[in-house]
């Protein structure tokens, strides 16, 4: 049991880690490194075979497959993905392909990628576009000081290809629950034009843009040679709104943390729940005891705000978010109130296609043991369909004292998933007094595919598709402003500013910030 939680935390750890940033290498001399060699030239029946195999697995394994799309749609965009592989293709042409069906099934847990030969080779390469690039008001914005192009410039294309053109083709690579759009928009210009670019448009030797100054409306052209990737990420340490951005970067931050803003104003930030991989964790009551200290504070100096941040949270382990919302309802809420997988416990489907519980690492044969058992203990016997959770993992969670009596101000962003969102489902459902603030998360506000992930590797093409297998809804009462498929929605929509990223400013703690002034 322990051994599988410390698994799952290490798979959430690793799954979060930028797939741009794996073993980067100078370009090697060898004539048989070769993109052909990695990116091999599939045949449509071999392709066709994966096609056929990865929707079996699905309808065994995946509980999430039909919850946002009926048995009619998922038919047709398997029939499309069928009928476009009749010629021999790439592998990286296929994995378009079945990016496009993971992302239509609608679960931010949803994770596909290539081999990991080929990733590697790509990642050797002279290939990378060198600056950091920002989402802003709907465009592509240039985040560097640099001679040929300055911070704050509108990207209006690369290498011929228009800037919508070019965010629209990133969005099959982020997927969100049911059907937000929040991550895909920010996603397709912030985390796009790593290894992500190369899959998509091949290796360049330069990139040729156009582009209108800050406060023009003069096209301009630069062309920028191709780097590799250390020189990249070297880059994106400088880009300009380095500062801003860490301050809600968990790889900055501490994961938990606390301070006065002012004499009447707490900050309550959780960068990612991994501080504790579960209640056994003997950093589990060191975390307990400071969020206590929190709310003991706060209640006994009476301060009226109390601003808790989780934008950027990817999420983590449970019962770690459950802690502050205690102290924020007086009423008493479970994790959820069904969680179930549709596979027998003690048997997993298509063992010899299945790979593990991480990408980026194939499962041992004790590791499996362990797994093993980690489903008999959290799971009841199979019957009509379904393994029901034991009921002894969803304990009910009730309010605690000190009871936080002042406003609370949520802040969430379209990167706030899995556990994160799942706190920020609870404030919306249950807190009092509160306020949300930001932009609609990916992680779904009524439920979600979480829990636990599995990994299955197609044979022919090596693309592997890691799902997460348990089916979730969460305790969650119907809100009129929340529609079925949607993440937690703010009570009030807020994003970063193009003048705001200008001068540096966090528009929406300023925001947050003025609602307060304005209530004295």
């Amino acid at each position: 049991m322990e051994l599988m939680r410390k698994l799952l935390l290490f798979v959430l750890l690793v799954s979060l880690i930028p797939v741009s940033l794996i073993k980067a290498q100078s370009r090697p001399l060898l004539s048989k490194d070769s993109l052909g060699i990695y990116n091999r030239v599939l045949s449509p029946r071999a392709m066709k075979e994966d096609l056929q195999l990865l929707r079996n697995i699905g309808d065994k394994t995946n509980s999430g497959l039909y919850r946002y799309r009926t048995k009619k749609q998922i038919d047709s965009i398997y029939n499309w993905a069928a009928a476009s592989v009749k010629k021999p293709m790439r592998v990286t042409e296929f994995y378009k392909i079945i990016l496009q069906l993971a992302d239509f099934e609608g679960s931010c847990h949803n994770y596909t990628i290539v081999d990991q030969q080929l990733l590697d080779y790509l990642n050797r390469q002279r290939g990378f576009f060198p600056y950091d690039l920002k989402y802003l008001e709907g465009k592509i914005i240039f985040n560097h000081h640099t001679p040929e192009i300055p911070a704050g410039s509108r990207i209006l294309s690369i290498n011929g290809v228009p800037d919508t053109t070019l965010m629209k083709s990133f969005y099959k690579y982020f997927t969100g629950d049911g059907y937000t759009i929040t991550q895909k928009l920010t996603g397709s210009v912030q985390r796009a034009y790593g290894i992500r670019y190369l899959l998509e448009y091949g290796v360049k030797d330069s990139f040729a843009v156009r582009f209108t100054p800050p406060y023009s409306s003069e096209v301009k052209s630069a062309v920028l040679p191709a780097v590799t990737l250390e020189t990249r990420k070297a880059n994106l340490e400088k880009r300009y709104s380095a500062s801003l951005d860490s301050i809600i970067d968990y790889n900055v931050q501490p994961k938990y943390s606390f301070r006065m803003l002012d004499s009447s104003t707490g900050l309550l930030n959780f960068r990612i729940f991994s501080m504790a991989s579960g209640a056994d964790d003997p950093a589990f009551p060191v975390y307990v005891r400071f969020i206590d200290s929190v709310f003991q504070l706060l209640d006994k100096k009476a301060i009226p705000n109390l601003v808790i941040d989780i934008r950027s949270n990817p999420g983590g382990s449970d019962p770690t978010f459950e802690q502050p919302m205690m102290y924020l309802t007086d009423h008493p809420f479970k994790e959820n109130t069904l969680a179930y997988i549709i596979f027998d416990r003690d048997d997993i489907p298509f063992r010899k296609y299945f790979w593990g519980v991480s990408t980026s690492h194939k499962m041992t044969p004790e590791e499996e043991v362990a797994g093993r058992q980690f489903l008999k203990d959290n799971y009841l016997p199979y019957s009509n369909g379904r393994s029901y959770q034991n009921p002894k993992y969803n304990p009910v969670y009730y309010p605690k004292q000190p009871a936080y009596k002042g406003h609370t101000y949520l802040l969430i962003d379209e990167n706030t998933a899995s556990a994160a969102s799942h706190l920020s489902s609870l404030v919306k459902a249950y807190a009092r007094n509160t306020t949300i603030v930001g932009v609609e998360t990916v992680g779904g506000y009524y439920g979600h595919n979480g829990h636990s992930p599995l990994v299955f590797e197609l044979p022919n093409s090596r693309i592997k598709n890691q799902f997460s297998m348990v089916y979730v809804v969460q305790d969650a009462p119907v809100k009129p402003d929340i529609p079925e498929g949607r993440g937690t929605i703010p009570d009030i929509e807020v994003w970063q500013s193009y003048e705001d990223f200008m001068q540096l400013k966090d528009t929406q703690m300023e925001y947050v910030l003025k609602l307060i002034r304005e209530k004295k």
